[in-house]
């Protein structure tokens, strides 16, 4: 009798794992990012880390300052100067607000009922970049001239009978005073207000005013429940974009203003290319810094916009 003895199981066959596409140029990124890091690097960080070495140097400028750590520099720095400290912030707080008062409506009116004249009207609100910003400073001199129109209207309003009782302005008189400063400062940046205001205005689906007064929602309450509250990021960032450069303004204190309106910016300015004090006008360069970065990360956080920082 034959027997039929069974043949093994084949092996089975391994299967090979499909091999993963190569990943081509994922490092490209990285390097379109290397110029921007390296543009940081060497005008943002390097000159900071000098700065704040040289803010606790000691020494002259005839026998060359040396880093001794003398942190004692900033305290000085503060305690003299603080004025000046509190009226930047004020000047550039009340400038902000006067262009948010300016701006919004501006702004609005370009968003939602310029038509085809929008296009124009943002070019009339950039139009003032293209002239230095040293002459538009300047031309406000002429603006606010002793006998000028602007003076002439606001003696005979006596308007300035109640800014020199207030000590906004001197007499009959414009230039020289805070009014001019805060002027000039309003001038030169409200552009910077208006910009995102229009930006984040636009961007309000406009079927949203409708569905309000669907509701019976009043065009000022429509306003306070609806388009407002929507365009708090375009508040905050043309807050932030005019308060920052206009507590550190330098030029229109300097050329509308007189020694009483002094700003910080100009006490820097003064150390660091009159006085030759490095290290005072390094600190207090530094101590302008956190002030703002403090007062900036506050107002986000009140504002309810921490996704701007």
């Amino acid at each position: 009798m034959t027997t039929v003895t069974e043949a093994p199981p084949l092996a089975p066959t391994p299967v090979e794992e499909p091999r993963r596409p190569r990943r081509r140029g994922r490092h490209v990124p990285y390097w379109l990012l290397l110029p921007g890091i390296l543009w940081l690097l060497v005008f943002f960080a390097l000159p900071m880390v000098y700065q704040a070495s040289t803010s606790v140097q000691t020494g002259s400028l005839e026998e060359g300052y040396k880093v001794t750590w003398h942190f004692a520099t900033y305290w000085d720095a503060l305690s003299e100067y603080w004025p000046q400290f509190l009226r930047s912030v004020l000047y550039a707080g009340v400038a902000t607000v006067l262009c948010l008062l300016l701006g919004y409506p501006l702004a609005y009116l370009i968003a939602f009922r310029a038509g085809r004249w929008r296009n124009v009207i943002l070019v009339l609100v950039i139009a003032p970049f293209f002239t230095s910003f040293l002459i538009r400073t300047l031309a406000w001199k002429t603006i606010l001239a002793d006998g000028g129109p602007v003076v002439g209207a606001l003696s005979t309003l006596h308007v300035l009978d109640v800014t020199s009782w207030l000590g906004i302005t001197a007499g009959e008189r414009v230039l020289a005073t805070p009014l001019a400063v805060v002027c000039g400062l309003t001038y030169n940046f409200l552009p910077f207000m208006i910009l995102p205001l229009y930006t984040s205005l636009e961007r309000i689906d406009g079927r949203l005013h409708e569905a309000a007064g669907d509701l019976y929602a009043k065009p000022f309450t429509a306003f306070r429940k609806v388009t407002f509250p929507l365009s708090m990021p375009g508040v905050v960032s043309g807050t932030l974009l005019t308060f920052i450069p206009a507590s550190g303004d330098y030029v229109n204190a300097d050329l509308l203003g007189s020694t009483d309106t002094r700003m910080v910016g100009n006490v820097i300015q003064t150390q660091f290319l009159r006085i030759l004090d490095y290290p005072t006008a390094a600190a207090l360069s530094f101590i302008l810094m956190a002030a703002i970065l403090v007062m900036v990360t506050l107002y986000i956080r009140k504002s309810g916009t921490e996704d701007l920082v």
